[in-house]
């Protein structure tokens, strides 16, 4: 699973994994281009990855909702009944944050990246584990900004 990977780093990683052959759990955010203000969307994302040889498996999926997040382990332990990578790439991108300047010129609000980068990695591997643990083990990788 990768999460975040509407688009950027998690989008690259995910085509990196079907490209392998490997079955790929997509979330993110953004269902429909043009919802969000970067381009991508999870199932583009999802396509370009069964296209690349693997399965990609689009899940709309909002990581700040830890409900949300459960919901989306559930579902992958129904589908797959284990799991052997996680990467954790979401965050929270506002207009803010990718502003070329100083960080304490920028908005406040792009500290909101903390809550859906830092938690959501934590929240998302408590939930991976018990799922790894059943197969031997696993790999969690956490991507940072």
């Amino acid at each position: 699973m990768v999460t975040g990977a509407s688009r950027g780093i998690g989008k690259g990683i995910a085509l990196i994994l079907g490209a392998a052959g490997a079955t790929v759990y997509i979330t993110g955010r953004t269902q429909k281009e043009g919802d969000a203000w970067l381009p991508g969307t999870v199932g583009a994302t999802a396509e370009e990855v069964t296209a690349a040889g693997g399965k990609g498996i689009a899940v709309a999926c909002d990581h700040a909702d830890d409900d949300q997040v459960r919901k989306l382990f559930d579902q992958i332990k129904g589908g797959q009944g284990a799991l052997d990578l996680l990467v954790n790439n979401a965050t929270l991108l506002n207009t803010g944050s990718t502003e070329q300047k100083p960080f304490w010129e920028k908005p406040l609000g792009v500290a909101d990246l903390i809550n859906v980068g830092l938690r959501s990695s934590y929240i998302a591997s408590a939930m991976a584990v018990p799922l790894m643990l059943g197969r031997g083990g696993g790999l969690i990788a956490g991507i940072s900004l």
